[in-house]
Order: C-alpha cells, then sequence, then structure tokens
C-alpha cells in the first residue's frame, strides 16, 4: 500500500504555531476589563470546539479512506493517447495505436468478482463495466461489457473477454479493453459478489421494479439454494407484470446475475428465458436505481456513512485526493442524467464457436463498435470514425500491450 501521509496537513504543530503567535508577532495588547476577558476567553474556547469538531471529522473521513483497500497497478506502455478536445477526429484504421481520454471525462471501470482474489488466483470477472462521470455533458454513463466477447488479449491471444481478469487481474483486464476498443480507463474498483450483498445492505436495501419472471426466478434461486435462513422470498401479485420490491442483499444479487436458466437446479418449472445481454441490462438498472435513490433521499453525511461501511469491501487505485474530489462532488454527480451502453452494439456482431467449441460472441464491425463507443463516451467532442467496416478483427496494437 501506497505510503498517504503526504495528504496530511499538521495542524498542531508547535513550531509552526510559535512562528505565528510568539512573542515577536504578537502586537502589544492593551489592558482589558474582566469582563471583555472573559468574553474573549469564552470565544477562544467555543472557535477551539469547532476546530476540534472539523479535527475529528477530517479524521473520521481520512479513516474512511484508510479502509478501502488500495492497490495500484504497474504502469504499461502505451503508443499514443489523444487528448479529446473541443472536436477530436478520431481514426479507427485497423491497428490503431490511439487511445482516446479528456480531462473533463473520468473512466471507471468497475469489475463484479465472482470470488476474493488470492495470491494464486485472479478469480473471474463476472461483470465489466466502465462508468463515465462526462463533465461536459452532465452525464453518468455505463458501458457494459459483455463477458463473451472475443478479443484480443495482450500476451495470452484471442479469448473470452472476461478471461483477461483470469489471467491477469485489473491490469491485463485494463489492456485489454483498451487495446481493443480505444478507450483510455484511468482508474478501476472491485467489488466481489460477498461483499456486493453487504453493499446493498449498507444502503438499506434498494427499492426496485421489477416483472414477473425476474421476482420468480429470485425466489427460485432462493429455494436451490437453501437461502431461507439467510433472506425470505419476495411476495409479488401473480396479476402484475411489473411491481415495486424491495430487495435485500442476496435478493440483489440473484437479479443481478439473471439471464434465464433452464430447468434451474433440475426443475422443470424453475425455467426463465433470457441471456447476458439481459443480465448485463439488468446490472445497469440496479446501478442506475440505487443513484436514482441516493439522488432523491441521501445527504453529504449519509453518503459519507455509506462509504464508511462499504469501503472495506473495494478494491481500487482511485487515491486519497481522487476519493476526496470524487465525494466532495458527489452531490453534483448524483444528479446526472444517466446513459447506458452495451457492447457490442447492435448488428455489429454474431454468434461465433471457437476452436475448442466455446460459444461466443464476434465482433463483425470492429471500427464500428470503437465508433459507437467514443461517441458514446465523448459524443460530439468526437467526429470521423466508420459506420460499416469489413474489419472482423481486434487489433493487435493499438492502446496498451
Amino acid at each position: 500500500m501506497a505510503n498517504y501521509n503526504d495528504d496530511f496537513v499538521d495542524i498542531s504543530s508547535t513550531e509552526d504555531v510559535d512562528k505565528a503567535y510568539g512573542k515577536d508577532n504578537r502586537r502589544p495588547q492593551p489592558k482589558k476589563k474582566k469582563n471583555k476577558g472573559l468574553g474573549r476567553r469564552i470565544f477562544v474556547l467555543v472557535l477551539s470546539l469547532i476546530m476540534l469538531l472539523v479535527g475529528s471529522g477530517l479524521l473520521y473521513y481520512y479513516n474512511i479512506l484508510d479502509s478501502m483497500n488500495f492497490k495500484d497497478l504497474e504502469p504499461s506502455p502505451v503508443t499514443a493517447t489523444t487528448n479529446v478536445s473541443e472536436t477530436t477526429t478520431y481514426s479507427i484504421a485497423s491497428g490503431g495505436a490511439t487511445l482516446l481520454s479528456s480531462d473533463n471525462v473520468l473512466n471507471i471501470l468497475l469489475f463484479g468478482q465472482d470470488s476474493p482474489a488470492t495470491e494464486q488466483d485472479h478469480g473471474r470477472s463476472d461483470t465489466t463495466i466502465l462508468l463515465s462521470i462526462d463533465n461536459v455533458n452532465k452525464k453518468l454513463k455505463l458501458t457494459s461489457f459483455q463477458r463473451d466477447t472475443y478479443v484480443s488479449i495482450p500476451g495470452h491471444g484471442d479469448n473470452k473477454i472476461n478471461s483477461a481478469f483470469t489471467f491477469g487481474g485489473e491490469r491485463l483486464s485494463i489492456d485489454t479493453i483498451e487495446t481493443n476498443f480505444g478507450i483510455k480507463v484511468d482508474k478501476y474498483a472491485t467489488v466481489d459478489f460477498s461483499s456486493f450483498r453487504q453493499v446493498i445492505e449498507a444502503l438499506g436495501g434498494v427499492d426496485i421494479e421489477l416483472n414477473l419472471e425476474e421476482i420468480k426466478y429470485i425466489n427460485a434461486q432462493i429455494d436451490v439454494n437453501d437461502q431461507t435462513d439467510v433472506t425470505s422470498f419476495l411476495t409479488y401479485d401473480e396479476t402484475k407484470e411489473k411491481q415495486m420490491v424491495h430487495l435485500d442483499g442476496y435478493q440483489a444479487l440473484w437479479y443481478a446475475r439473471d439471464r434465464g436458466e433452464e430447468s434451474l437446479g433440475g426443475n422443470p418449472e424453475y425455467s426463465f428465458s433470457g441471456d447476458d445481454w439481459d443480465r448485463t441490462s439488468r446490472q445497469r438498472n440496479l446501478i442506475e436505481t440505487i443513484v436514482k435513490s441516493l439522488r432523491e433521499k441521501a445527504s453529504l453525511t449519509e453518503l459519507v456513512a455509506i462509504a464508511n461501511r462499504i469501503g472495506p469491501m473495494i478494491t481500487t487505485n482511485l487515491k486519497k485526493g481522487d476519493i476526496t474530489f470524487l465525494v466532495s462532488n458527489m452531490m453534483t454527480y448524483i444528479n446526472y442524467d444517466m446513459e447506458e451502453m452495451s457492447i457490442p452494439t447492435q448488428d455489429r456482431w454474431a454468434y461465433g464457436t471457437t476452436p475448442d467449441g466455446q460459444s461466443v460472441i464476434s465482433i463483425t464491425d470492429w471500427d464500428g463498435v470503437r465508433t459507437d463507443v467514443a461517441k458514446f463516451i465523448y459524443e460530439d467532442s468526437v467526429s470521423g470514425g466508420s459506420s460499416k467496416s469489413s474489419s472482423t478483427t481486434a487489433p493487435t496494437t493499438a492502446g496498451v500491450q
């Protein structure tokens, strides 16, 4: 863990106090009447109490930051990075070596890990979502990457995109996103599924509108996995196709992982339609619902309290200065409009099969997909690109190797 002592300002330094308030710096003071001296002492006492409270608040805040799991990543060589300004022409030639970035857009890659990582095993990334905080257009943007998307993984050949996390954790996953899609990833944050449940509990659960099949799927998973001792079945009205329900951590996790299932647990009555596109849509919907809830209900004090509870469950390379900036602007960000996108985009992919028989999502128009991602994140700041291309292979020279 990095040493963050430089982030603290020592306001108790006697040397600095002596410099500011020592005898040589004090003006000669005329004698005061006793009652005025008392008033001054009361004022100093009140001021001291205020300083004590502020100091305690700062210590409390820094304790929150210290509770998070900071993990810096080894830097990778980048061939070229283009800073998006007012208008940047995006050349999306195959094999291009440009990553798009912007001082006004922060890209944070969010990983949902199916098991805690160890020194020997990075686990698998069941969820990969790019959160873009766009301060130009005042938007929060969520870009989901389908986990079965067939991509080029630096140093490991072609494979499913979520394999990058298994091979090399967050570093290799970021390299893979940058290499294939040409977007600079600024930071990352990872939470494993057991911690995800606790995050939802820390938020007090989530109120969300689900359709009848989604509710039944959650109940089926609770039944099949014998979880009635830790959670409960959702109650619902059979006559209503959609209805509001309150999800606890276990229920929310089943919702986020729902991509349908045939004969769940071997029970033919537990058969549900769906695919990975539906699942990533549910994950984005869950995030949007949580943000909207915080927008309507949470104060800055409550946000800090929530951060205190979920901090230990998150691994990130966001440093204290980064988090301080984000927290100080949180009440602004949660009022931004939210937009979402799923990658690969429509009509630019097809189902395929690998040589060893795995079913994958094969991108048929790489230039078009990169254009879609670039324009979704940077909007009018990016021009050019291809609407349709014969390029069917991910470049091996773009971005980070």
